[in-house]
């Protein structure tokens, strides 16, 4: 059995990535490229998911994989992609991408406002999931108005890891949890709304085929072989959205489970048999990657990249000291800041908010309340803590959201992703949440959901729950502290209040929201 590997590709916000594991679920290799995504200065809230660049650096990525875990191509069983939500590419019919963008491209703000006008929004919303902020029907009629050359040209769209997958084995298809994403699926049905797809002006045959996760789809072709380092012919397989393979990587693959994906943005969310849909419009509802399955999910905007830009803005020593040590320049920031109290000594951080899909904003990114004349207990290590507080607050937040629409209140909840790696984050937030957190051996779950995937089409697993359900471990439980939740619930009602008053300026046009969806 371990002498088959698994490789998973992952387009994630604000890196891409290559895994490789071997059949029993373990990490074997990884290479990551971070990346950012070009804004175009004439419209406003724009972002370009460069294909030509991002695929380039994937492939680096495979090739430096493979190369540190030192196998032959002969020996990769399958592989499969994931990506983020919401970013689609579009391609002219000879198969040629003309026009992509990441999940947080905000430009159709006009676009927005006028299917909201027209009624339209609430109805993507109630069939969707989803409300038209960063999907794809008003970028489309964006395209039309803006870019009519490039309109005229779509023969083709796919969601991000579908176009890896395309990159791989030249094969146009989608699956329904990252096709839901796009805001153009009837949520019940998992397939394509007929209807959504008419009010944007398209035609339905430009948009893929559904397959379920975990089938097989093609191989890798002579001209995706010279450019990864695998093999021509390899088995490629559907995966599916990040958040929702992070699910399968954490067994989260039975109703009721409750996770937070921690990594460039944060997901707070719980699967259900049904398409539970928000009647206030705060949160929104996708396919899960499970067959009959849904997932719930309330959004933490950039908590993983504020704490990168906070690395990188403020703490070259804890880099260099890193690398010296070989070790990361978070580890480091973290045992600093663990015995800084409950509370960060004063110190607030102002990042993302709870989610609220009809009225998405945030503040504009600030630290606020230091104590000038007591630079040792109001500094660098309180900062770091406070990051923490503010992404665990958020958690908070969409979690109530979730537990009144659902009326499922967790005992304890899985923490995974990136942010999980270190000690005080996962403390954290389970005492803001009050609940016991558990968190896997494998943090980088959403890869490990894409390896399942690519066991599942090669025939290693007779299917994705029950290899789930086997090769998930978990690395320790984190029992909350009853006296710091009920110190931080004090602190998160005052950040709340705190947060709205910063949020007000922004509506005030005195400061700039970190980011804000079309139309608010």
């Amino acid at each position: 059995m371990t002498e088959k590997y698994l490789v998973a590709i992952d387009a994630g916000t604000g890196s891409g990535r290559c895994l490789v594991f071997n059949t029993l679920g373990e990490e074997i290799a990884s290479s990551t490229r971070e990346w950012t995504h070009e804004t175009i200065p004439k419209y406003p809230g724009s972002q370009v998911f460069d294909t030509t660049k991002n695929w380039k650096l994937l492939c680096e990525c495979a090739q430096e994989t493979l190369q540190k875990a030192k196998i032959s191509p002969r020996g990769v069983a399958a592989v499969s992609a994931t990506s983020m939500r919401e970013g689609m590419v579009l391609y002219d019919r000879n198969g040629k991408e003309v026009w992509a963008c990441p999940n947080a491209d905000a430009r159709a703000a006009e676009e927005v406002t006028e299917l909201t006008r027209k009624g339209l929004s609430k109805k993507i919303y109630f069939t969707a999931g989803d409300w038209p902020s960063i999907i794809d029907p008003p970028r489309f009629l964006w395209i039309k108005k803006h870019q009519p050359e490039i309109f005229g040209k779509i023969s083709h769209m796919t969601m991000l890891s579908d176009w890896i997958l395309y990159k791989l084995s030249g094969r146009f298809t989608t699956e329904p949890s990252i096709g839901s994403s796009s805001g153009m699926f009837d949520l019940k049905k998992r397939t394509w709304s007929r209807s959504i797809i008419e009010w944007c002006d398209l035609p339905i045959d430009i948009f893929p085929q559904i397959t379920e996760a975990g089938a097989p789809i093609g191989e890798v072709t002579e001209k995706a072989a010279a450019e990864t380092g695998l093999k021509k012919g390899t088995p490629v397989v559907m995966g599916g959205a990040d958040t929702q393979l992070g699910l399968i990587g954490v067994d989260a693959v039975k109703p009721a489970h409750v996770t937070v994906i921690g990594g460039t943005f944060w997901q707070q969310t719980i699967t259900t048999t049904t398409p539970v849909i928000d009647p206030q419009s705060r949160v929104r509802t996708l396919c899960h990657a499970i067959p009959d399955q849904w997932m719930t999910e309330g959004i933490g905007f950039y908590c993983g990249l504020a704490m990168r830009w906070f690395r990188d803005a403020f703490c070259e020593e804890e880099k260099r000291l890193a690398q010296e040590r070989n070790t990361s320049a978070y580890t480091l920031l973290e045992e600093a800041a663990k015995n800084v109290p409950p509370g960060s000594n004063g110190v607030i951080a102002i990042f993302s908010d709870v989610m609220n899909v009809k009225h998405w904003i945030c503040a504009s990114p600030s630290f606020i309340q230091f104590d000038v004349m007591s630079p040792s207990t109001s500094g660098k290590r309180e900062c770091l803590r406070a990051i923490e507080e503010s992404a665990a607050y958020v958690s908070h937040g969409n979690l109530n959201i979730i537990k009144e629409i659902t009326s499922v209140h967790p005992k304890e909840i899985v923490f995974c992703g990136g942010a999980s790696k270190g000690f005080l984050w996962s403390r954290i937030l389970a005492d803001v949440l009050g609940v016991n957190v558990k968190v896997p051996v494998v943090k980088e779950a959403t890869a490990l959901g894409a390896a399942i995937c690519a066991g599942a089409g090669a025939g290693i697993y007779d299917n994705i729950p029950k290899a789930a359900e086997h090769l998930v471990k978990w690395e320790r439980i984190i029992e909350y502290d009853e006296e710091s939740y009920k110190r931080y619930m004090e602190l998160y009602e005052q950040w709340t209040k705190v947060y709205q008053r910063c949020l007000d300026m922004v509506e005030d046009n005195l400061l700039k929201s970190m980011w804000r969806a079309p139309s608010t």
